[in-house]
C-alpha cells in the first residue's frame, strides 16, 4: 500500500490557506497547515513531506528566508511560492532562494491543482518510505518516535527536544548541520539564550552516546555540530 503525499503549506491568511488545505485534501493529498514560516520550518524538521508550498508575505520568517532554510535540509524538494505580486524582482528572488515554481494570487483553484500535479510528476515520487523512524548508530539503536536511545548497557527515554535534536544530526550523520538550523528546527528561533540552551542538550547527547567510543558530536567552530560515526 502507498502512502499519501505529504504536503507542506504555508500561509499566514488563515481563509485562504483553509480554502487550498481543503482543495489539496479533497485531491487525495495529506496537508499540513502551517501560518508563519517559524512554524512551517518546525514542522519541516518534525515530518517527511514531498512537496512544500509557501506564502511570500509571511511574519516571523517569510517564504523565501524559509525556502533557504529548508534548502539547506532538502535540495530537491519542490516548491511552490504563492506571491501577491508579479513583479519580476520577486520571481528572481524566489528561484534563487530555491523555489521551483510559483502563482500569483488571486488565482484559480484548478491552476493550483495542475502545478501542484505538475510538480509531483517531475520530480516522479516514490511515496512507499516512510520517513525513517529508525537509526542504527554504532552499537545503539534510537527509536525517534518513541524517543528512545538504547545499547546493550545502557537505555535512555529521552526528552522530545533532546530526542528532535538527535534526528536532525542523525539525518545529515557525517556532516555539518548549521547551529541555526538545529535552532530553529527544534525551538523555531535562534537567539542567544535558545542557544545556551542547545549547548546543555548536545552535552547531554554526548553523555548518552559515550558507550560506544566511534561516535562522536564533533563542535565545528562557528558553523554546527556534526555527528560522526566512524
Amino acid at each position: 500500500m502507498s502512502m499519501k503525499i505529504k504536503i507542506l503549506l504555508v500561509e499566514d491568511d488563515a481563509n485562504l490557506g483553509f480554502i487550498i488545505s481543503d482543495q489539496l485534501k479533497s485531491d487525495g493529498y495529506e496537508v499540513t497547515l502551517c501560518t508563519d514560516g517559524a512554524e512551517g520550518f518546525q514542522r519541516f524538521n518534525e515530518n517527511s513531506f514531498h512537496m512544500c508550498i509557501f506564502d511570500v508575505m509571511m511574519p516571523k520568517k517569510d517564504g523565501f528566508t524559509l525556502a533557504r532554510d529548508v534548502r539547506k535540509i532538502n535540495t530537491s524538494i519542490p516548491i511552490l511560492f504563492l506571491t501577491a505580486k508579479s513583479n519580476d524582482e520577486d520571481k528572481i528572488e524566489g528561484f534563487k532562494s530555491g523555489g521551483d515554481d510559483y502563482l500569483t494570487k488571486p488565482f484559480n483553484v484548478e491552476e493550483l491543482q495542475l502545478r501542484v500535479a505538475a510538480m509531483l510528476r517531475r520530480v516522479n515520487i516514490e511515496v512507499l518510505e516512510e520517513d525513517q523512524s529508525i537509526y542504527n548508530l554504532g552499537d545503539y539503536v534510537f527509536d525517534t518516535l518513541n524517543f528512545n536511545l538504547k545499547h546493550p548497557n545502557f537505555e535512555k527515554h529521552l526528552t522530545k527536544k533532546e530526542a528532535q535534536i538527535l534526528k536532525i544530526l542523525c539525518k545529515f550523520k557525517n556532516q555539518v548541520v548549521a547551529r541555526d538550523i538545529v535552532l530553529t528546527g527544534v525551538w523555531g528561533q535562534d537567539d542567544y539564550f535558545v542557544g545556551r540552551s542547545l549547548d546543555v542538550f548536545i552535552t547531554k547527547l554526548r553523555k548518552y552516546l559515550k558507550e560506544d567510543e566511534r561516535i562522536q558530536i564533533a563542535n565545528i567552530h562557528g558553523i554546527g555540530f556534526k555527528l560522526e560515526i566512524q
